[in-house]
């Protein structure tokens, strides 16, 4: 597998218009922090679970920083905002188009929490939160339990802990019929025409 990951990353780099292999190292690196990911998160329900659970997750962090909002040089951003920057940064670097479609999705949920935000009480906001917490921990371990009968990626290797959105959104968009290089990574190959 190693030796067809290698093959993927050169034809990748190769297909984006990258002629030197140091043009795209840090390419190369995300896609084989990526295929290891994936060797945790085979079965399609745990890849399910998965959707569930960083969702869940990601709104039960979100309520409480969005309600707290500081001023900074005359504009009014949320903790949530503020908290989030460092790890979209990472995310485009990694890889701007997946960084671009996950801002994308972060902007969605983040509107998500400012409505949820006007029509709860501070108890009814810590009570959501609890509750997605729960929901999102529950999705994941059932999902690598129960599903893919293997423990966590991030059990082995913390930062799986930051691959787990961008895998999900390599999915998607694999799933849409974009970035074919993604798809050989995640597990949806193109099927070669019959000859």
């Amino acid at each position: 597998m190693g030796q067809q990951m290698g093959l993927a990353d050169d034809e990748s780099c190769r297909g984006r218009g990258h002629s030197q292999q140091g043009e795209c190292g840090l390419n190369s690196s995300f896609h084989r922090l990526l295929a290891d990911y994936v060797e945790y998160h085979r079965a399609p329900w745990n890849c399910a679970m998965h959707v569930f659970g960083i969702l869940f997750l990601f709104l039960a962090v979100s309520l409480p920083l969005s309600r707290w909002v500081i001023t900074l040089f005359g504009i009014h951003i949320s903790v949530a905002a503020i908290a989030l920057a460092p790890v979209l940064i990472l995310w485009f670097v990694l890889d701007f188009e997946l960084g671009a479609a996950i801002l994308g999705a972060v902007i969605a949920l983040l509107g998500a929490a400012a409505v949820i935000l006007k029509h709860v009480t501070t108890v009814g906001m810590w009570s959501l939160t609890a509750a997605l917490i729960v929901l999102g921990v529950a999705s994941l371990i059932i999902g690598h339990s129960v599903f893919e009968r293997r423990r966590p990626a991030m059990v082995d290797n913390p930062s799986h802990l930051l691959v787990g959105p961008m895998f999900v959104m390599a999915k998607l968009v694999v799933a849409l019929g974009f970035r074919h290089d993604l798809g050989v990574i995640v597990g949806k190959r193109r099927q070669a025409p019959f000859r």
